[in-house]
């Protein structure tokens, strides 16, 4: 069985949410603790030493991410629980943690847990965490790095620190500026979901831009883009008007 703590302010939702866990995944879950505070929650994670925590965001005087300052050491897998703040699931997005949105159903719990027995990988656990207080610290919606997940764990980049990204079937490429390229078993559209939109544009079914590294548009014969490093890239007729209007906004 899994040993699980939940964090939550409200007593309906942990009840709510324990009853959810015991019904349609019995000897799955023990219920170690139900916390109504991150305080009454570092106490019961020191004490029972559990495996994974559902965790909520907002709670009055300490939100969910204060929880992992304050702990000297994080040894289990956290699904964060949230009704609303769009910020906050951009960070965990970003941080390559799994979200459930309030009111919690059976179907995107199920899509949760399924992806919980597939990750089990805590190695990466203390990467995540950095990472994620990092994008909540910076206040805003555009951070400073991304976890992109590999065979192997995950590459932290920087935004600013890609160029473009390139579809091939069921693989992205991740051009840098510095030359480096690298390839990732997911979809552009994976990856363009990680990546914030006021900085990243579709130009075309394979290409994701950087709006920073564009010097140019021509529209010629062609459609294509000119970027800080010469190459071009082709913009498609579908895209256009998005493209124009993306690098206008950004002017």
């Amino acid at each position: 069985m899994i040993r699980t703590i939940i964090i939550d302010d409200e007593y309906n939702a942990r009840e709510f949410l324990e009853k959810l866990l015991t019904r349609y995944f019995p000897d799955k879950f023990l219920i170690l603790e139900k916390c109504e505070s991150v305080d009454e929650a570092i106490v019961a994670i020191n004490k029972f030493n559990p495996e994974l925590v559902f965790l909520d965001i907002q709670m009055p005087n300490k939100n969910g991410f204060q929880l992992f300052k304050e702990l000297n050491k994080v040894q289990f897998e956290v699904i964060f629980t949230t009704a609303h703040s769009e910020f906050a699931i951009d960070a965990i997005k970003c941080s390559a943690f799994d979200y459930l949105l309030k009111p919690i159903n059976y179907i995107d719990l199920l899509d949760t847990i399924r992806k919980y027995d597939e990750k089990q990988n805590k190695a990466s656990q203390e990467v995540k965490l950095k990472l994620l207080l990092e994008n909540i610290d910076t206040g805003g919606s555009e951070f400073n790095r991304i976890a992109f997940p590999t065979e192997n764990g995950f590459e932290l980049l920087k935004t600013n620190a890609i160029l473009y990204c390139e579809a091939d079937s069921n693989y992205c490429k991740i051009v840098c500026l510095d030359g480096r390229n690298i390839v990732l078993s997911k979809t552009l559209k994976y990856i363009e979901e990680l990546l914030p939109t006021s900085l990243f544009q579709r130009i075309h079914k394979s290409y994701l831009v950087n709006l920073n590294y564009v010097n140019r548009f021509t529209k010629g014969n062609e459609l294509l883009v000119e970027l800080t490093n010469g190459e071009t890239l082709p913009v498609s007729v579908r895209q256009k008007e998005n493209f124009i209007n993306a690098i206008i906004q950004k002017k």
